[in-house]
């Protein structure tokens, strides 16, 4: 089975909304989700991103955000990050020599966080998770 990490800023919106999404429709793939950051490190799903995978019937569980680690690189055979800026970020923490680290989509996933667009967000990455 494939094993995918999706990675965003703080793990409490897009990554993990991906993670559940994946679940749902791709049950193929082995996935989960992490951070760049530290700063939500064991917060739970952000209230308006649940909101977003209640209204569109995805399954979650509890969740504690985590920060992405090296050791994540050889865990997994994909790890897809949501923007540009997450790109340079985990580029600081692991290197690259597989070239597992790719974008899910070909353009940045804008943060929810700052936009308030959640259902936007989950349709560009379910668009994503169907081209896996």
């Amino acid at each position: 089975m494939k094993k995918i990490l999706f990675v965003c800023h703080g793990n409490i919106c897009r990554s993990v909304m991906a993670e559940f999404i994946c679940k749902k429709y791709r049950p193929d793939i082995e996935c989960a989700s992490a951070a760049v950051s530290y700063e939500e490190e064991g917060h739970d799903i952000y209230p308006p991103a649940k909101r977003c995978l209640d209204r569109h019937g995805i399954p979650y569980s509890k969740h504690h955000a985590r920060r992405v680690t090296k050791q994540d690189y050889d865990r997994f055979d994909q790890i897809y990050v949501m923007d540009r800026y997450n790109m340079k970020n985990i580029l600081r923490i692991m290197d690259d020599p597989e070239n597992k680290i790719k974008m899910l989509r070909p353009y940045d996933i804008e943060d929810p966080w700052y936009t308030d667009n959640y259902d936007k967000v989950y349709e560009e990455i379910l668009e994503g998770i169907s081209e896996l």
